[in-house]
């Protein structure tokens, strides 16, 4: 007999007994597995610089005291090494590159089955507060929070509603390291003599020029860290007075590596290894993946987060979210890698890759002929990187910093990070370590298929594709991105003839004819990486000036001026800064930045065009780039 019939059969007196029955297993259930409260404290700009993680140059006690009361991930990773694909990321479970969210200040629209995760929170009756930074690179959805400002807090909920909030503090990030003296002093106020880092003991990465002012930078960093220590105790203090710290499951994180050189921008563990506790209450540490005071060494990603929280929460998790639940299930799986992406960062274009297991991480640069420190005129007022140039440009730097400022860099590179935990040992050509090599390098090729990577269209293009539809959904369509075709030629870039037929040269030379607009943009920046080799190319690059796409324009553009064609790949140029396209303004601008002194002949456009940038969405970093341009073209 179907079950609802044998309810209906039943006598009304019984069906009251069984209802009151079930009312007590809920209520009893429910006080015995309440839906916790959820904080997120996190930070910006730091790495594991705390005393938690035997970092004995810091001063973090509160930090140190949550980790010892929690678990503490000594394998956390961001996405990104830069805040805003980092964010579109944590809340939405996806990555940015699948979103089209992964340039900074670069915005993109969400298709509606996308949404935040804290929407279906909301949903399920938690309170949603977020103090303040959001920096998406897309649209707030309205739904995603009760309260998302200055004021917003865990405090605004109705009473014994669960709730979840994040509190984010920009103390450290690295706009503060190089503050004046007189607002240094009062960022960390609150620091007494003993607490403040003495310059002379920093410890300093082997890629960091010894120098004061290096010192004093990492010292500031250091100070910075104890005051956001001191902004965690404060919040965790109100956790205490509001009797809520029996019941509130805390998090604790920094949004990726700090802000100092060779760290927040690049893939290394420097710029996407982060701290990551996690504190159960005694009455929730069946939820704990280990006892208080416990290490624990699996792979998590930020991918991971929204996933997880929605899981502690007792809800279901959407299909479309692309990372892993590391809590509540014990058993679970861990992951086998994470990776995380580079993409245009203010100015400053560039396209890299990483895939990092327990051990090794993976970096497929795809344009290897930009500079390892391009000029990003943000970054440049940091004093330490000021430093950079100035003993690089007196011929004063050696062994790894030397390395770091180089005008190129490796296609692909390899660290083992057991033996070489700062990365400075590029073992991809090392014929040990081929088979690592070769299967980090399959499983990056698969992930950016699988996850379909529109960091494989120039900007603007992903946008123009995407003008009646999100980049998300433009991206699942094989007619409109044909990712594998795409990533095909993009591998050619930078590689170096095999033997085999046909060539590199060969391949690439071909792919200016293809029908798709992604394909014939990297066969020409595939051209630009080889430099004055690709010449035999030079004619079906002049071809190419009058392609369809700008994107493909100012590639051919970039690769005839490095084959001794200057003159047809500058009137090109010159005509893309008139575009109509901010961002199209960008990328050409961008590329005579990188020609420098080549670029002489069109000093007089440069100039005009740098005094008559408009308005759009990339014009403010067009005029820094056009005025580094013109810098380099007057020197």
């Amino acid at each position: 007999m179907p079950y609802n019939d044998s309810l209906r059969r039943c006598p009304a007196s019984l069906l009251i007994a069984i209802a009151i029955v079930l009312s007590a297993a809920v209520a009893e259930a429910s006080e015995a597995n309440p839906r916790p409260n959820i904080l997120w404290i996190t930070c910006e700009d730091i790495s594991p610089h705390l005393g938690c993680y035997g970092d004995s140059y810091a001063k973090t006690p509160t930090l140190d005291r949550l980790a010892r009361q929690g678990v503490r991930y000594s394998h956390a990773f961001a996405t990104a090494s830069v805040c805003t694909p980092v964010r579109s990321g944590l809340i939405t479970g996806m990555y940015a590159s699948s979103l089209g969210t992964q340039h900074l200040r670069g915005p993109a629209r969400l298709p509606k089955q996308i949404r935040c995760f804290t929407e279906y929170l909301r949903e399920s009756g938690y309170y949603c507060s977020n103090n303040v930074k959001e920096d998406y690179n897309f649209a707030t959805p309205p739904a995603a929070w009760d309260e998302s400002s200055g004021k917003a807090h865990w405090r605004g909920r109705k009473p014994g509603q669960p709730f979840f909030s994040i509190f984010n503090f920009t103390t450290t990030h690295q706009s503060q390291v190089r503050l004046p003296p007189a607002q240094f002093a009062q960022r960390t106020a609150r620091l007494s003599p003993d607490e403040r880092h003495d310059p002379a003991d920093a410890p300093l990465p082997p890629y960091y020029p010894d120098t004061p002012i290096v010192r004093r930078d990492v010292a500031h960093l250091y100070d910075l860290i104890t005051a956001m220590d001191k902004q965690v105790a404060d919040l965790l203090g109100q956790l205490e007075e509001d009797g809520l710290a029996d019941s509130t499951i805390v998090f604790f994180y920094s949004d990726h590596g700090t802000g100092m050189p060779r760290h927040k921008r690049w893939l290394y563990d420097s710029g996407t290894r982060v701290p990551l506790m996690i504190r159960f209450p005694a009455t929730m540490q069946r939820l704990a993946p280990d006892k208080p005071g416990t290490t624990v060494g699996r792979l998590v990603s930020f991918l991971d987060f929204a996933p997880t929280v929605l899981r502690l929460a007792g809800l279901e998790i959407p299909e479309t979210m692309q990372g892993e639940p590391f809590l509540v299930d014990r058993t679970a799986k861990p992951r086998d890698y994470v990776f995380a992406i580079r993409d245009r960062v203010d100015e400053v274009y560039e396209m890299s890759r990483t895939v990092r297991d327990e051990r090794y991480r993976y970096i497929r640069n795809f344009v290897p002929h930009r500079a390892r420190m391009q000029h990003s005129d943000y970054s440049e007022r940091t004093p330490t990187r000021q430093e950079f140039r100035r003993l690089a440009a007196a011929g004063q730097l050696q062994g790894p910093p030397k390395d770091f400022m180089s005008p190129t860099k490796s296609p692909e590179e390899l660290y083992d990070t057991v033996n070489d935990p700062h990365e400075i040992h590029n073992l991809a050509d090392s014929a040990e370590h081929r088979k690592i090599l070769s299967r980090m390098r399959d499983a990056l090729h698969d992930w950016m298929i699988r996850t379909r990577d529109t960091g494989l269209l120039p900007e603007a293009h992903m946008h123009a594709l995407s003008a009646d539809r999100s980049p998300y959904e433009m991206a699942q369509d094989p007619g409109a991105f044909p990712v594998a075709r795409i990533l095909e030629v993009a591998e050619l870039v930078g590689r170096d003839s095999t033997g085999k037929e046909p060539t590199p040269l060969d391949r690439l030379t071909a792919g200016l004819t293809d029908t798709e607009p992604a394909v014939r943009y990297w066969a020409a920046i595939g051209l630009r990486s080889l430099g004055s080799r690709a010449k035999p190319a030079s004619a079906r690059l002049i071809d190419t000036l009058d392609d369809e796409t700008p994107d493909v324009r100012i590639a051919a553009a970039e690769a005839l001026c490095m084959t001794g064609s200057e003159e047809e790949g500058l009137s090109v140029l010159a005509e893309e800064l008139r575009h109509d396209d901010s961002c199209v303004r960008l990328q050409a601008a961008m590329t005579l930045a990188a020609i420098g002194k080549r670029a002489q002949g069109i000093a007089e456009q440069i100039r005009k065009a740098l005094a008559e940038e408009g308005k759009g969405p990339h014009s403010g970093y067009t005029r820094w780039a056009l005025a580094y341009a013109l810098k380099n073209v007057e020197q």
